[in-house]
Formats: C-alpha cells, sequence, structure tokens
C-alpha cells in the first residue's frame, strides 16, 4: 500500500520506544492505530493522546503477546472498530542484560520467557492478522522489528540474540506462505539511543556503549526510534513487490562487526 490514510494499523508494544514512535509517524500519514501494551498503560495512553491529535483514531489494546488469547483478542478489537486491518508491526520484545561470558546468567525460563515475547508472539500476531489481511482488496504489510543481534550474535543476552536470529528466519518462512496478499519484512535496528536500553544498562554504560557505536559505524550515528520507525514505513509504503527482506538500520555499525569487516 502506498498510502496509510485511512488504513488501520497495530504496534504491538508501541507504549514507548519504538512502537509509540511508529504509532505516532503512522498517525501523521493519516493511519488509525492499535496501541498495544504489556504494562505501561500511562505510556500508551499518553501516545494515544498524540496520535489522536493528528486526527486519527486509536485503540489501546492491554495484551501480552505471549498469549495466543490476547493476540485473537487485539486483532477482533480492530476489527470490530474499524472493520479492517491492514498493517501489523510486530515490535514486542523482551530480554535480560547478561554478558555473554556468564553462562550461568541465563536458564531455561529465561530462553522460553524471551522467545514466548520475542518469537512466538510474532508468530502468533501473524496468524491472527492473516484473514483480515487477506480479505483486503490490497492486502496487508507486516513488519518484524528483529535486532543486528540476529546477524552479529552480539547482544543484551545470548537468548535475546537467538531470539532475534529465529525473528528474522521466520520473517523468510512466512513470507512465502503469506503471500501474494501479503508482505512480510524485517528490521533490524543496532543501538537504539533511548530509554529502554538506558534502564537495562545503567546511565554509565549505556553512554560508553553508544559512543562506542558511533565511532565504530562508518556513518557516526546510532538509531533512534524515529529512524527505526521510518525504516518499517519504508517496508509498508515502499515499494510493494518486496518481502522476506532484512533492512539493518544502525548507521553501517555491523560491517565493521561481521566476517565481511575481516577480509
Amino acid at each position: 500500500m502506498k498510502e496509510l490514510r485511512g488504513k488501520v494499523a497495530i504496534i504491538t508494544g508501541s507504549s514507548s520506544g519504538v512502537g509509540a514512535a511508529t504509532a505516532k509517524l503512522f498517525a501523521s500519514l493519516g493511519s488509525h492505530v492499535v496501541i498495544n501494551y504489556n504494562a505501561n498503560s500511562t505510556g500508551a495512553k499518553a501516545v494515544a493522546k498524540e496520535c489522536e491529535a493528528m486526527g486519527v483514531e486509536t485503540l489501546c489494546f492491554g495484551g501480552n503477546v505471549a498469549l495466543d488469547a490476547d493476540c485473537i483478542a487485539m486483532v477482533k478489537s480492530a476489527m470490530d472498530k474499524w472493520g479492517r486491518v491492514d498493517v501489523l508491526v510486530n515490535n514486542a520484545g523482551t530480554t535480560k542484560f547478561v554478558d555473554h561470558n556468564d553462562l550461568d546468567g541465563l536458564d531455561a525460563e529465561d530462553f522460553q520467557r524471551i522467545y514466548g515475547v520475542n518469537v512466538i508472539g510474532c508468530y502468533q500476531m501473524s496468524r491472527a492478522v492473516r484473514e483480515a489481511m487477506e480479505a483486503n482488496l490490497e492486502g496487508g504489510a507486516i513488519v518484524n522489528v528483529a535486532s543486528t543481534a540476529a546477524i552479529t550474535g552480539i547482544g543484551s543476552s545470548i537468548a535475546y540474540a537467538a531470539s532475534k536470529g529465529a525473528m528474522v528466519t521466520m520473517t523468510l518462512s512466512l513470507a512465502r506462505v503469506l503471500g501474494p496478499s501479503i508482505r512480510m519484512n524485517a528490521v533490524c535496528p543496532g543501538f537504539i539511543e533511548g530509554e529502554w536500553l538506558r534502564q537495562g544498562l545503567g546511565d554509565e554504560k549505556y553512554e560508553a556503549l553508544m559512543d562506542v557505536n558511533r565511532k565504530g559505524a562508518p556513518l557516526g550515528r546510532t538509531a533512534t526510534p524515529e529512524t527505526v520507525a521510518e525504516a518499517i514505513l519504508h517496508f509498508v509504503t515502499g515499494p510493494q513487490v518486496v518481502t522476506g527482506e532484512t533492512l539493518i538500520v544502525d548507521g553501517g555499525r555491523h560491517l565493521m562487526t561481521t566476517p565481511l569487516a575481516r577480509r
């Protein structure tokens, strides 16, 4: 779809960060938005207020994407309100900050919780919107928010990196079966400036890591929620023949950390 005006977008994990920035960007282009949150209802309501000020309608939905019943109910709520779903952004994510050397810092429960949101939640939401999107004349677009951790194996924890790798692989699998009505692509941000990483890392480590990433990136920049939202928008309103692709959003930092940089 080239035009978002009058369309309906579900954006999971959109009470703050990348999800909130995406909701506001879509709203600025005339899209009605479902703002999903798990615990931060205050943040979701604030995002909804900003979106509504742009002249669109919103729906705040509290639910955990790791629970299939919540995914189904979220889509049903959107259909009941607007009768359509055009875009899904699988942005909800979680992690546990554990140094990769600390193999005892993660257990099976950590992996299951992280995979439950990052991988299973993505799958369940995609399955939940399939029927609604296939009913649209223009079809639908799904964008998964993965991470450069999927490509480099670097990230907040090994479990997180593995989950994002699984998300990218699932993007390929689902892109094959959801066509021709639905396109699925993924964005892979690197270091994202904002409170989520600051809270997880602590101020000192956050600032140091941001500095390292900026200096190590060919463009001398790190991603922000807004630049990631722009990349998500590209997959929705950009070339309509693209599916199963992954776009890295990190100022080129991955070029210095992959085997290609050592050739």
